[in-house]
């Protein structure tokens, strides 16, 4: 659960509310535009390849590559603080979507680009989980 209550929440009722449903039950959705097929994340109201405007949220298999990463060593906001330094890394879904998040369970010196990870889901409140991502063994 979240111990720090100011630090911000998602937004489960946004453009991106299907996503944060998924990750409540444990699944990573992205938006896949019914008139091409692209998969695409965050939320858009128009796919970038058909200028298409009809879309569906589905479910991803939750494993991706480490496409890059860093390191903040400052707190931009003051509930981050406690958590100073942590990582923030571009993650490429294996369907393709990329998306920001955090890695967990492995010590800095371990992070690599090309890591293959999978998803796991922090519990942030009684209706709301982060995406975030640790080293995927089995890939």
């Amino acid at each position: 659960m979240n111990t720090d209550p100011s630090k911000p929440l998602p937004d489960p009722d946004g453009e991106n509310g299907p996503f944060w449903e998924g990750a409540s039950r444990g699944e990573v959705r992205v938006q896949r535009c019914t008139g091409c097929g692209l998969l695409r994340f965050p939320a858009c109201r128009y796919c970038s390849r058909c200028l298409g405007e009809k879309s569906e949220w589905v479910r991803t298999n939750g494993r991706g590559e480490v496409e890059t990463f860093c390191i903040f060593h400052r707190a931009y906001f003051p509930s981050f603080a406690a958590d100073i330094p942590y990582n923030v890394a571009l993650v490429r879904l294996e369907e393709g979507p990329k998306m920001f998040t955090n890695l967990v369970g492995l010590a800095r010196e371990e992070l690599r680009i090309g890591m293959k990870v999978r998803a796991v889901f922090e519990r942030v409140s009684e209706a709301a989980a982060l995406v975030k991502f640790e080293r995927d063994a089995g890939g």
